[in-house]
């Protein structure tokens, strides 16, 4: 199984995705770490990213989900996974009975909090000023467990593992 963490920068989709995985005993991935160097270039600039220099990063993805659930290893992947259309690239091509494996979770905020939690990161290549334009992109998911994130880290964990009734 997958549980995709998803929402924009700053949601706390590592940090609760690390606090998962580790609960779990689950692998934990970052999507993040899939990006190409001229992707990760252009966020550090302050340049959003256009559906072209996604569509490479999101195929990626794609591919490292579909092995996952093939081999059967259990995976929490942070995602910012904005669009439907990404969150489309993002399921099994080969639809053999997988796509019910991958969990969607969306972790919601106020532009606000999100900005304020993105005004104390150090060491993050996403710059703050690019929240705009992910609230911008952000097409909010009707088939994902949506859960606050004013509340404690431990408590959205809990509430996620409840949810979906593993531990």
């Amino acid at each position: 199984m997958v549980i995709l963490i998803m929402g924009v920068s700053g949601s706390g989709k590592t940090t609760i995705g690390k606090m998962l995985a580790e609960t779990l005993q689950w692998q934990f991935s970052d999507a993040d770490d899939f990006h190409p160097a001229a992707n990760i270039e252009k966020m550090s600039r302050g340049v959003p990213l256009s559906d072209a220099d996604r569509l490479p990063w999101l195929q990626l993805l794609q591919g490292a989900i579909e092995q996952w659930l093939s081999q059967g290893i259990n995976v929490v992947l942070a995602c910012s996974a904005l669009k439907s259309e990404y969150r489309q690239w993002l399921q099994p091509s080969n639809q053999l009975q997988l796509t019910d494996q991958i969990k969607w979770v969306y972790l919601k905020g106020s532009s606000e909090l999100i900005q304020q939690r993105l005004n104390q990161r150090q060491g993050h290549y996403m710059k703050a000023n690019l929240l705009k334009s992910q609230f911008d992109t952000l097409e909010e998911p009707d088939n994902a467990l949506q859960i606050e994130i004013g509340q404690p880290p431990e408590a959205i964990v809990q509430a996620i593992k409840t949810d979906f009734k593993i531990e």
